[in-house]
């Protein structure tokens, strides 16, 4: 059972022998090897690639009316990728592997985007989605590939909670200094109509709870990573900070996302620390942490009748003309992955915005699936699905690999695996119920931290020997 699930999250896949023999790595990488030797950009070429992707990070919360800029800096990125790996020594790139288990299953799904744009009804439409998409796998290529330098991986960490930060603090401000309804965000006619919902920059308080989504989570991460008072303090200010923004941002998709979060997070630290906790601790510490989390939820329900309504209308199912639209939307959706099973009508929303009038209920406009799983099996059928199931596998139990692999060498950078690995699942949890993860301020941070995980793969088989690499997928012993 262990070898096939080993084969299928392609654990111990020999991906250096097998890069070693491709073809397309032999044409391709070191292609302009020679002109590395004498260009100085493509030998500064890791740190102008830091550059690209922090004025990313930067830029991606403050152009969300307009993402021209956004966009070029993507295609930047995109052509930076390129032309370092054009430009790859290749004694070098045979020794250190530049690829992993991830990036295989992101070019298998990108593959068949590529034949869902073929094969879509409107082919000039997909194929616009398909090169928005493209941009974003490619940034994630950038970013695994710098994201091994420590440095340069502190530096845009703390950059992206840097600015986190500053989106926070005009969300909390706009809380107690009030803030146009930009939208109908609340039903006009329940009880919650003169509730002011918090967007900040991103003009939309779904958006804005996808974006701090993973930023409470890697602050309260860098709480314990950080070293110094200040700095620990500063890492909790992030945290409180960008908490109350979510929460005044009332969005119950980033409330549903966060709880996954936190329970994910919670099981990982306990795992983290057990061999350095009491026997007490290591009985009693997840459920008193989860506890706390419950009672500190039970406190806000009960103090606050905004949160208290907020938190009832996920269960009122089409009483709650929110969750009414969704679920006409998924119907419409669900109709439309029914005609279009196999791969879809292709990717993107302007695909989406020709085909979806023809399903619609009436009065009921959307730009998206409001929903991941939905959203992917409608642009590329079930075969996409499953592939896109296939790489999130991968994804999350390679995080999990190298967290165990860190964990063996006492590294702190398995704690930002941690909070990668929650922030993800949140992100997932969020976007299950909501389509903010297409959106660039989301989506730039969720390839971000799937780069970051990438970046520390090390296959196992290199690092362990065969009695080692079994026992991380035996079960643990009782403590």
């Amino acid at each position: 059972m262990n070898l096939i699930w080993q084969k299928l999250t392609l654990s111990d896949f020999p991906l250096k022998e097998y890069l070693s023999t491709s073809y397309l790595r032999s044409f391709v990488v070191g292609v302009g090897s020679r002109w590395r030797q004498t260009s100085i950009l493509v030998q500064w070429g890791d740190v102008i690639a830091a550059v690209l992707v922090s004025l990313v990070l930067v830029l991606a919360p403050f152009t969300v009316k307009n993402t021209t800029l956004l966009g070029i800096l993507l295609v930047a990125c995109a052509g930076f990728w390129l032309l370092l790996t054009l430009s790859e020594d290749k004694v070098v790139s045979s020794q250190s592997i530049l690829a992993t288990p991830i990036h295989l299953l992101v070019l298998l799904y990108g593959g068949i985007c590529v034949v869902a744009t073929v094969l879509s009804p409107e082919k000039k439409a997909a194929l616009e989605g398909l090169i928005n998409f493209s941009l974003y796998l490619l940034f994630f290529a950038l970013s695994a590939r710098i994201l091994k330098f420590p440095r340069i991986r502190s530096w845009l960490l703390v950059l992206y909670l840097h600015v986190s930060l500053l989106v926070g603090v005009y969300g909390v401000r706009q809380k107690f200094f009030g803030a146009a309804q930009l939208a109908t965000w609340v039903d006009p006619e329940s009880p919650l109509s003169k509730n002011t919902r918090v967007y900040s920059y991103l003009g939309n308080p779904n958006l804005l709870a996808g974006y701090l989504l993973p930023a409470v989570i890697l602050s309260l991460v860098a709480v314990f990573v950080w070293q110094g008072w200040l700095r620990k303090a500063l890492a909790l200010t992030i945290f409180i900070v960008d908490l109350a923004s979510l929460r005044f941002a009332d969005s119950r998709g980033g409330f549903i996302g966060l709880a996954i979060a936190a329970v994910i997070f919670v099981l990982l630290l306990r795992y983290w620390y057990g061999e350095s906790l009491p026997q007490f601790w290591r009985k009693w510490l997840v459920p008193i942490l989860l506890g706390v989390f419950l009672a500190i939820f039970a406190v806000a329900v009960g103090v606050s009748e905004n949160f208290r309504l907020r938190m009832l209308s996920i269960f009122m199912g089409r009483k709650d003309s929110s969750s009414n639209f969704r679920i006409n939307v998924w119907t419409a959706v669900v109709r439309m992955i029914r005609d279009f099973p196999v791969w879809g009508i292709g990717p993107g929303h302007d695909v989406f915005n020709k085909i979806y009038p023809l399903y619609q209920l009436p009065r009921y406009n959307a730009l998206s699936a409001y929903s991941i799983l939905l959203e992917v099996t409608l642009e590329t059928g079930f075969i996409g699905l499953v592939s896109f199931l296939w790489l999130l596998l991968v994804i999350f139990n390679t995080g999990w690999l190298q967290l165990q692999r860190l964990r063996q060498l006492k590294s702190a950078d398995g704690l930002w695996l941690v909070g990668a690995i929650a922030a993800l699942a949140g992100m997932l949890g969020h976007g299950f119920v909501d389509t903010v993860w297409y959106r660039p301020a989301v989506n730039s941070i969720w390839w971000l931290l799937v780069g970051l995980i990438a970046s520390y793969w090390t296959c196992l088989n290199q690092q362990l020997t065969p009695q080692q690499a079994n026992s991380l997928y035996s079960e643990p012993a009782p403590n």
